[in-house]
């Protein structure tokens, strides 16, 4: 994998995780915190590990939740070359794309679940799986999740789970909403922080233009991608019109 020192977010969670302890995690993206929670959850299902090729051995013991598909596609890239030279089995499940081929995924058996929230209730109400052996949560990105008014399908996904479970939420902020759904399921978490709350990252700068029309933005956009010789550009408007 090419991982030679672990990053603070491993040093720090890595540990914590092992002993099954719960955590409340502040990390910027692109800390490494995915290897910081799923490389402990692995080795701890290690214990459970079988090579049968029957489904009915293979519950899902670990669920991870992210807000979006792409997050949710990336942790599973992750995990599945974690867990490359392990029995363990690992499947996602995300909306906007067809739900059979991921039907056919879960039909395999898979200790280890990578889920947007509403695909995840949709397979549920399928009963396409079941959450009853789960032994640890993740919840990526929380902050996210409750920006997209995920908080709903959050609860009651918690409410399927086993009341004995270990719990991990990571999260930018440490905001009240963030501290109040905290406080919902987890249990005297561990509070691994590795960068300053709300902070911004150190390769991002911030520059604010008042501009009252939009031909004055379009000439302002227009300047700076002229004037910076910028070829990989990202520009967010608020309507399709305005793009």
């Amino acid at each position: 994998m090419g991982y030679s020192v672990p990053t603070p977010i491993q040093a720090q969670a890595i540990p914590v995780v092992l002993q099954g302890e719960d955590v409340m995690g502040a990390a910027q993206t692109g800390t490494g915190k995915t290897a910081g929670f799923a490389l402990p959850i692995l080795q701890r299902l290690m214990l459970h590990a079988n090579t049968s090729v029957s489904p009915a051995r293979h519950p899902v013991r670990a669920l991870m939740l992210a807000p979006t598909r792409e997050l949710a596609d990336q942790i599973f890239v992750n995990v599945r070359d974690y867990a490359k030279y392990t029995p363990l089995r690992v499947a996602v499940v995300f909306g906007g794309v067809d739900i059979k081929p991921q039907l056919a995924s879960l039909r395999q058996g898979c200790e280890i679940l990578i889920a947007t929230p509403g695909r995840l209730l949709d397979h549920i109400e399928q009963k396409s799986l079941a959450l009853t052996q789960v032994q640890a949560l993740v919840l990526d990105e929380a902050d996210r999740m409750l920006d997209m008014g995920f908080l709903p399908d959050i609860h009651r996904i918690i409410r399927l789970l086993p009341i004995e479970r270990q719990s991990l939420m990571f999260s930018a902020t440490f905001s009240p909403e963030i501290r109040k759904l905290a406080e919902t399921f987890l249990r005297n978490p561990k509070l691994i922080e590795v960068a300053r709350r709300n902070a911004l990252a150190d390769n991002v700068e911030q520059t604010f233009f008042r501009l009252t029309s939009d031909e004055q933005k379009r000439s302002a956009v227009s300047h700076l991608l002229k004037e910076r010789a910028l070829t990989q550009v990202i520009v967010f408007t608020n309507t399709k019109i305005g793009a």
